[in-house]
């Protein structure tokens, strides 16, 4: 593949992660198309905003016309497409977003892309990528201590977030087959890391915990998941779009299965390390555990295997939970402006097309 890929949803989480990773450890040209919403955020960008090989495109996934003038502006070799609700909790008490983003909005760009492509040179045309990232909750969870989510695992989605995401990932493949795109899927395990929204579990809980408030954990907190350090993500997500086989799908996993309430002990021990000086009143940050209801339709245990991308392509993630949690929690003791405007809504502040 050549040289300029497009990035959708690279102001979230882990698009800011692939974005980051294109612009400093590549020589790829970089278009960022994103909607700003909630969760995007253009501040995770710093490092890489006035780079030449990066331009930003504030773009609804769901407007036809705006997608068309940014392929025919950009031009891309590649499409590496992460736009997407994802926050299962706000998926079921509002499923409408996730439908319209994730299936509606996952149509819409592939039409796009489609159009596009149809128009390419032949050589061009035969490079170019659209590669799909989505999740491993499409296969539901896992009975057995041993099994294993592989690529041909059946889809099993439990929650409107996963259900969506299951339907985005058909659409992507039946593009292949009926129309010709040439596409490649990769589904995560849990991401974590630097940058990452606090409304997901392990920001939330570090956030809480130096705040002096509860850190809620569902159930019995015996849920069962496989972390994935971002950074390690991004690099598997340009093996797959630049070096992957087309029509192919890769599994991408950290080998890291913790239960929920470990994740939580650990990131109360780390604090304890690193951040001595407790909230007022709080003796032990193990304390604030807060054992609450257990949300609907929750998936027991999660756990890919990972061998495909090794073998074929050679990636292996590099860090172990432990090394990368540490990572993590020494960053957001480092970066407390970036999460204190995330959580005043500051970050949304001047915003292109926003009051």
């Amino acid at each position: 593949m050549s040289s300029r890929i497009l990035v959708t949803g690279g102001a979230g989480f882990i698009g800011s992660a692939v974005v980051r990773h294109l612009i400093l450890n590549t020589p790829y040209e970089v278009a960022n198309l994103d909607k700003l919403t909630y969760a995007g955020n253009l501040e995770s960008l710093a490092t890489v905003a006035d780079s030449p090989r990066y331009r930003f495109y504030q773009v609804d996934i769901c407007d036809a016309a705006a997608l068309d003038r940014v392929f025919a502006e950009f031009r891309p070799d590649g499409v590496m497409h992460l736009a997407a609700e994802s926050h299962v909790d706000r998926s079921i008490d509002g499923p409408s977003d996730f439908i319209q983003t994730n299936i509606v909005g996952t149509y819409t760009l592939l039409e796009a892309a489609r159009r596009y492509w149809n128009g390419l040179a032949p050589k061009v045309k035969e490079a170019f990528r659209f590669h799909h990232i989505s999740t491993d909750e499409v296969y539901g969870d896992l009975e057995g201590t041993d099994d294993l989510f592989t690529e041909t695992t059946p889809y099993a989605p439990s929650s409107p977030y996963s259900a969506s995401k299951a339907s985005s990932d058909h659409l992507v493949r039946a593009w292949q087959r009926t129309y010709g795109l040439p596409v490649l899927v990769t589904n995560c395990s849990n991401n974590y890391g630097p940058f990452h929204f606090p409304e997901k579990l392990i920001p939330h809980v570090i956030l809480n915990a130096l705040a002096g408030k509860p850190l809620p954990v569902y159930g019995d907190g015996a849920q069962i998941r496989d972390w994935l350090y971002v950074e390690d993500h991004a690099r598997a997500l340009v093996e797959v779009v630049t070096r992957g086989q087309v029509g192919e799908t890769y599994n991408i996993g950290g080998h890291n299965e913790k239960r929920n309430l470990e994740v939580v002990e650990t990131l109360c021990d780390l604090l304890e390390e690193l951040a001595p000086n407790k909230p007022a009143g709080v003796t032990q940050y193990r304390d604030l555990i807060t054992f609450v209801r257990d949300r609907p339709g929750h998936d027991l245990r999660y756990a890919i295997d990972a061998s495909k991308i090794a073998r074929e392509l050679g990636w292996v993630p590099q860090e172990t939970f432990e090394s990368g949690i540490r990572k993590t929690v020494q960053w957001y003791l480092d970066n407390r402006q970036w999460w204190q405007r995330v959580l005043t809504g500051d970050y949304r502040l001047g915003r292109l097309g926003e009051s």
